[in-house]
């Protein structure tokens, strides 16, 4: 028979937590390490003691609940409290509270284990610092430059705060986890897209996280009166931002996969005024995708392709390589207990991609790992029409729970 969650208790926990940092104009702003941030972890710390867990908090300021003090390797599950500005009250919040009421229920019906269970709370897994800062402590991934370089939008260091809250910055570096201790991780999250919500499937298994790469570009040419510069003699910038974005869709489709997106998601034109052809182009290009030779083939194409477009039209192409996160395939045993886990529940799902990065690409590279999507209402995400009905998470609680249980079951 199926365990089953206690969802007037997680509904609770997650209509309190809701309030902690919620503006007039219902959003969440508990951007990581703030105010607000520092009171949802407060209350997390309290309701893991108050559940008779073992509390504890690493360099990083990662936050861990355990249940059972065998030192065998852990099974996992967690996510992240910190948000971004304006956010809904799901994405992260679910995946750390559906954790926790995962270890109560355990530890409540005295259910035999072989091996610990871990709740975590990432820090700063929106990058509000410019990363998944805890997931990569944790993982190993971060260093001193990083720690000291790390700021948010403001100009404000990550160093700076830590120390103004009582923790010396480089402790984060003794975050970092031997593989050996971490037997498994499971992270339950809604899916912030509109594939279930459309599909109306309860449950989406992730086979696979995207991994992306992001350009900084320039096209430059030459400035040029708008009124008196004939359109055969330009050297207009912004063709070729024109050029190569109409150009996007057929670069995928000869070099991409089913799941690769290419996104040109902001441009500026130098000079800038209505009357001047513009000299400069700079612009941003990301490009996702769950297999890296297909990353590397895109690359290559879209490289190509711009070239070729500079030109023709007489102008100059330069980019530089802003950010790479690499894409990561789940586990088959972790994939193995969820698929157990809801065809002995039996609810609908579908194995799928996740589009976005999570904490759980970072800890697959030390574990065995894998993700739980439910429904995203709309696919709204990062906003305060962030919504997912009660049955979903009651869902998405319960397969979480069947599949820590089995993976903690297991020699």
């Amino acid at each position: 028979m199926a365990l089953q969650i206690n969802i007037q208790r997680l509904q609770k926990d997650i209509e309190t937590l809701s309030q902690i940092g919620r503006h007039e104009d219902y959003g969440i702003y508990r951007m990581a390490l703030s105010e607000a941030d520092l009171a949802g972890r407060e209350w997390f710390k309290q309701e893991i003691l108050s559940a008779g867990l073992d509390f504890y908090q690493d360099g990083a300021l990662n936050m861990y609940g355990r249940l059972n003090t065998s030192s065998k390797p852990s099974v996992m599950t967690g996510s992240h409290l910190d948000t971004v500005p304006g956010a809904g009250h799901l994405d992260g919040a679910l995946g750390v509270v559906a954790g926790l009421e995962v270890l109560r229920c355990i530890k409540e019906q005295d259910l035999p284990l072989k091996r610990p269970l871990e709740v975590v709370n990432f820090t700063d897994e929106e990058g509000y610092y410019g990363g998944m800062f805890g997931s990569q402590a944790m993982s190993g991934q971060i260093s001193p430059a990083l720690i000291h370089q790390a700021q948010n939008t403001h100009g404000e260091l990550l160093s700076d705060t830590y120390q103004k809250l009582g923790y010396d910055p480089m402790q984060a570096l003794s975050a970092s986890r031997k593989s050996d201790s971490i037997h498994s991780f499971i992270e339950l999250h809604i899916e912030q897209g509109p594939v279930l919500d459309t599909a109306a499937q309860s449950i989406g298994i992730v086979d696979a996280i995207t991994g992306l790469f992001r350009w900084q570009c320039e096209f430059s040419g030459q400035a040029n009166h708008s009124g008196t510069t004939p359109m055969h003699l330009r050297q207009d910038a912004f063709s070729g931002v024109a050029e190569l974005s109409m150009s996007l869709q057929r670069i995928i489709e000869e070099n991409g996969s089913i799941r690769s997106v290419a996104t040109i998601g902001r441009i500026e034109l130098i000079p800038g005024a209505p009357n001047v052809v513009p000299g400069k182009a700079l612009f941003t290009l990301e490009v996702r995708d769950t297999d890296e030779t297909i990353l590397e083939n895109l690359r290559e194409a879209l490289r190509r392709t711009a070239s070729a477009i500079a030109r023709r039209l007489k102008l100059k192409f330069n980019f530089e390589e802003s950010s790479t996160i690499n894409p990561v395939q789940s586990h088959p045993q972790v994939l193995a207990a969820i698929e157990q886990s809801v065809h002995q529940l039996a609810y609908s799902h579908q194995l799928m991609h996740s589009g976005a990065a999570h904490d759980t690409q970072m800890i697959a590279t030390i574990a065995p790992a894998a993700m739980i999507f439910i429904p995203s209402k709309d696919g709204r995400s990062h906003s305060p029409f962030e919504w997912s009905s009660w049955e979903a998470i009651e869902q998405g609680a319960n397969t979480l729970l069947n599949s820590l249980y089995l993976l903690a079951s297991q020699e």
